[in-house]
C-alpha cells in the first residue's frame, strides 16, 4: 500500500475528500496533511478523520531538511490541494515524477506565479470563455508547468460569475482528483 502525504493551504475540501477515498481503498492511505497556515480549516477536517495534519513554516520547508525528512519517512507519493507555495528543488529532486498538483483551469491557460483560486475565475470570468476546467499534474521546478496527467472541462454560461465557476471547478475536482492520484499508483504499481 501506497502513503500519500497532502500539502494543503486552506479549507482542506480536496484533501479531505481524498483522505475519505483512499480509506476505503487497498492502493494507498494517507499518512499525514502538511499545512503551511496555522489557522487554515483542513486542521479541523484532519482531526475528524484521525489524519495527523502537521504545521510548518517557511523555514522549515525551504531551509532546513524537516519538511524532506517528513515526507522520505512517511511519503510514496506527494499530492498538493490547494498549496500556494513553490516546491523547493530539493523537493522535487527527491521526489521526481512522484509529486501531483491540480490546477483549477485548463493548462496552459491561467496558470503561473498568482494564478490560483478566485484569480483564475476572474480571469476566466473576464475573458469570456465558453469552458474552463482542472487540470492534474506532475510537479516541476516552474510553477504549473509540469507534464499534465488528466484534464477536464466544463460549459460556462455568459451570465456565469466567478463565484458559479468557482464551483463548476468543485464539482470536477471532487469528482475526479482522488481517481486521478489512484490511476497514478496503479500505473507506477505495473
Amino acid at each position: 500500500m501506497k502513503r500519500i502525504v497532502i500539502f494543503a493551504s486552506g479549507s482542506g475540501t480536496n484533501a479531505e475528500n481524498i483522505i475519505k477515498f483512499f480509506n476505503h481503498t487497498k492502493t494507498a492511505k494517507v499518512t499525514s496533511v502538511l499545512c503551511n497556515n496555522e489557522h487554515a480549516k483542513v486542521f479541523d477536517k484532519c482531526k475528524n478523520l484521525n489524519t495527523k495534519c502537521i504545521h510548518f513554516n517557511r523555514n522549515d520547508f525551504s531551509t532546513t531538511e524537516m519538511v524532506l525528512n517528513l515526507l522520505k519517512e512517511n511519503a510514496d507519493i506527494i499530492v498538493l490541494a490547494g498549496f500556494l507555495w513553490k516546491i523547493p528543488e530539493k523537493i522535487i529532486a527527491a521526489f521526481p515524477n512522484k509529486i501531483i498538483n491540480i490546477h483549477p483551469a485548463l493548462l496552459p491557460n491561467y496558470g503561473g506565479k498568482g494564478m490560483y483560486g478566485m484569480n483564475v475565475h476572474r480571469a476566466v470570468k473576464e475573458n469570456k470563455e465558453t469552458e474552463t476546467g482542472i487540470t492534474i499534474h506532475y510537479v516541476n521546478a516552474n510553477y504549473d508547468e509540469g507534464a499534465i496527467i488528466f484534464q477536464a472541462k466544463t460549459a460556462l454560461l455568459e451570465e456565469d460569475s466567478p463565484e458559479i465557476i468557482a464551483e463548476k471547478i468543485h464539482i470536477l475536482e471532487q469528482r475526479y482528483f482522488p481517481r486521478v492520484i489512484e490511476d497514478v499508483i496503479l500505473k507506477v504499481n505495473e
